[in-house]
This record gives structure tokens, C-alpha cells and sequence, in this order.
């Protein structure tokens, strides 16, 4: 629980000391996802995640982290959970390569979505209520996924929101969960 937490929480204040500094310091546009540098720095897998187009965007990514902090202290996932989220974390913004149309990106969305992804494959493992709770979240993650519709146009306004959210990287991050908590959680505890 203490490597999930820790987790939750450097992805928190990373995203928040990212967005102080934009400002002045760290220009977004230096570590932004940007599907044309990728490769050429490779760091922007990491630091993309980080970076937030606005204060509204950041509140709501930082209260993504408070939930996946607070499910964690509930269902207790040990070290190997967080190394799943961990290695999910730049494969969702690899993930991000798959929509031709996304030239850049910024945010903790699809790393959250990783993240869930990761609690239901290990709440899935378990037996009764966590097991339960786990295919009630894995419900939710798939109908919020599908009605997104990461599939079509690569930036959607949404009413509610300053920012346009790209639900590609809910979808990669998902994605990258699954792949990391199946592949880090079999025969976990049950």
C-alpha cells in the first residue's frame, strides 16, 4: 500500500511543482507529449503526464490522484501493483502514437485511467466484495471509456471543461494497465 500511495503522491505534487514552474521556469512546450519528439526525448513519456493546460485540468488530475490514493488505502495493493502502474505509466503515452491525430498532450488522465486499471486486475484476483467492487469499477472504467468514444476525433470540447480532453489517452492508459496489472499480478493474493 505505502509503494501505491507514494506513487499517488509523487504523481501529484510532480504535476503541481510542473505547473508552478510552467510559468516562469519550464515552458510546457519543453516537456509536453509531442508525437513528433518522442523519440528524440524520450523523457516527454515521463513528463508529459505532468504538464496541464490549465489550473481546472490540474484540480481535476490532482483529485484523480486523491481517489486512486484512497482506493489503494482500501484495498491494500502491494509493491508489485505499484510497479505495474509505474511501468504502465510510459507505455500509455507510447499508447498515445496509435492516434495519428494527437500531435501533443498533456495531463495525469491516462495515467490515472492506468492506474484503475491496474485495482481491478488485482481486485479482480481477489475473492467476495474486493472482487465484486473490482468488476463494479472495471464496469464503470469500460462504459466511461466507450462513451468517451476514444476512437473518433482525436480532441473533444467538452461542456464543464477549459481544456479539450483527448479520450485516446484514457483508452491507452486502460489499455496499458490491463497489459502491466495481468502481466505484474497473476496469482496474486486472493
Amino acid at each position: 500500500m505505502r509503494a501505491w500511495t507514494t506513487l499517488c503522491a509523487a504523481a501529484a505534487a510532480l504535476a503541481l511543482l510542473a505547473a508552478l514552474l510552467a510559468t516562469s521556469v519550464l515552458p510546457s512546450g519543453r516537456v509536453d507529449w509531442q508525437a513528433d519528439l518522442v523519440w528524440q526525448q524520450p523523457w516527454r513519456l515521463w513528463t508529459g503526464a505532468l504538464v496541464h493546460w490549465s489550473w481546472h485540468h490540474l484540480l481535476a488530475n490532482l483529485a484523480g490522484c486523491l481517489v486512486l490514493a484512497l482506493l489503494g488505502w482500501a484495498s491494500e495493493p502491494g509493491g508489485r501493483a505499484a510497479l505495474a502502474w509505474f511501468i504502465a505509466w510510459p507505455l500509455t503515452q507510447l499508447g498515445l502514437l496509435l492516434q495519428p491525430g494527437l500531435h501533443r498532450y498533456g495531463g495525469l488522465s491516462g495515467v490515472l485511467h492506468a492506474g484503475v486499471a491496474v485495482l481491478v486486475v488485482m481486485l479482480w484476483q481477489r475473492k467476495g466484495r474486493e472482487r465484486a467492487l473490482g468488476a463494479a469499477i472495471g464496469l464503470g472504467l469500460l462504459l466511461k471509456l466507450l462513451s468517451e468514444q476514444p476512437l473518433g476525433a482525436p480532441l473533444r470540447t467538452v461542456i464543464g471543461w477549459d481544456v479539450p480532453i483527448a479520450p485516446f489517452a484514457h483508452l491507452a492508459g486502460a489499455a496499458a494497465g490491463l497489459l502491466c496489472g495481468l502481466l505484474l499480478l497473476r496469482g496474486g493474493k486472493r
